[in-house]
């Protein structure tokens, strides 16, 4: 008896729930697409290469070429070694997006030394919300 009821408050909530998501999917003008931030310029740098306190880092500036002001920009970095192999994928937020249109990032690989001497690459991707 009480799995039925359950089961029926489940479905209740589900189908409640995919009306909201229409809200939100279906109201485009208040979804600031992704395409609208642009990476303009990004780095790939070392700190201490050779040794055991090796660090990565991907330095760069992203660019809100949409009308709108996002008030949550992230950037996702994906890292390669040589082979194309992810090694990780890091997200860092981007704290002031009050002042202009161009804002700059940091986003460090995760690991250090040796594991730090394996990347080869990144990939960037910014998403954002109003």
């Amino acid at each position: 008896m009480k799995r039925r009821a359950l089961l029926a408050s489940t479905a209740f909530a589900s189908l409640s729930l995919s009306g909201c998501l229409d809200l939100l999917t279906d109201n485009g003008e208040d979804i600031l697409q992704p395409t609208d931030l642009v990476v303009v310029w990004s780095d790939l740098l070392r700190e201490n290469p050779w040794t055991d306190d090796e660090r990565v880092s991907v330095w760069g500036l992203v660019r809100n070429e949409g009308e709108r002001e996002p008030t949550y920009v992230e950037i996702r970095a994906t890292f390669f070694d040589a082979d194309g192999e992810e090694l990780d994928t890091v997200i860092e937020l981007i704290d002031d997006t009050t002042e202009g249109t161009d804002w700059p990032f940091e986003v460090e690989f995760p690991h250090f030394g040796e594991a730090a001497r394996e990347v080869a690459s990144y990939e960037l991707e910014p998403a954002t919300s109003v």
